[in-house]
């Protein structure tokens, strides 16, 4: 873990106040925190630092639920790896989804977060146009990876051509995409361990509908933006599920509750100030849709495609 990182981090257990942790027991390689422990003074809870990762859940010990255990498979990994680097690896089935969600990005900002950022490509990108960019997600294979590429600058991966057949791809990052100011972290979209204000561009691609709690995601997510001067790029497929919440929490695709009717003009209406849930409010400066994949073999990709908004204030 870099150490630029230090004074963003805040206890993820203390939430809504936001407690400070302090760095014990470090020992340092290549520059960065290799091994360490991150602890809250205030609930005495201890984060771990492993190779470099800091896992920093309010509950560092809980074991992923059933519908996480998926993320960290390897199968998982290299479909993720290829939906993300395809494009890099010059496969001809790649396609541009996360170059258009690259283009939805302010030119220029201080510190930047992607929540759930997976593999890290958007992360990447951010670093590209930011002093700093850190991706969180609460898969440790995922965050691993990203710190694998950010530290070596290239990747190979395989995936099924069919049955036992398998194709490489090898991938390698722009410089522009500087190691030096990306970090990754485990952590979760619904107690993001950053004090408020701290990012000035922030990014949420194809999560909203994969956690317990749509709106306190996006609540998070506006809590850690700046009130003036942030600019926020959202999209998703709205696949809402009882899987990952219960119905009575979906932002959309029911004909009851408090918010029904389509997803997308739901987190429009809230970011936009309904309910003065999400204070100060955005202002919605682009809407549209792009289409991604995710292969699984070489004659089997799942096309999704996600609703988009870009907001700023």
């Amino acid at each position: 873990m870099h150490r630029f990182l230090l004074p963003l981090l805040i206890c993820p257990a203390c939430l809504p106040k936001e407690q400070p942790l302090t760095l014990a027991g470090a020992v340092e390689a290549d520059g960065e925190i290799d091994h360490g422990t991150l602890e809250c003074r205030q609930c005495r809870r201890r984060f771990p630092i492993r190779d470099g990762i800091a896992v920093l859940l309010p509950d560092p010990a809980t074991e992923p639920a059933d519908s996480q255990w998926k993320y960290e498979e390897a199968g998982t990994l290299d479909s993720y790896l290829w939906s993300h680097f395809a494009d890099l690896a010059g496969d001809r089935q790649a396609g541009d989804a996360y170059a258009t969600w690259a283009d939805c990005l302010a030119p220029r900002s201080a510190a930047a977060l992607d929540a759930g950022c997976a593999v890290g490509r958007l992360t990447f990108e951010m670093a590209a146009r930011s002093e700093l960019a850190v991706g969180c997600d609460l898969s440790l294979a995922f965050i691993r990876t990203a710190r694998r590429l950010a530290r070596e600058g290239e990747l190979t991966f395989s995936l099924p051509i069919e049955g036992n057949l398998r194709e490489t791809f090898r991938c390698t990052l722009p410089p522009v995409w500087r190691h030096a100011t990306v970090e990754f972290v485990v952590a979760d979209a619904l107690a993001l361990p950053f004090p408020r204000e701290s990012f000035s561009q922030l990014a949420t691609l194809n999560l909203l509908d994969r956690v317990s709690y749509p709106l306190a995601h996006l609540y998070e997510l506006n809590r850690v933006a700046r009130t003036a001067g942030a600019a926020l790029l959202f999209a998703d497929p709205f696949s809402w599920s009882p899987a990952a919440a219960p119905e009575e929490r979906w932002l959309g695709g029911t004909t009851a509750g408090p918010y029904p009717g389509r997803g997308l003009d739901n987190v429009r209406a809230l970011l936009e100030g309904k309910d003065d849930v999400l204070r100060p409010p955005w202002r919605i400066g682009r809407r549209g849709e792009v289409s991604w994949k995710l292969r699984s073999h070489r004659n089997h990709c799942e096309l999704i495609t996600s609703q988009l908004l870009v907001a700023e204030r």
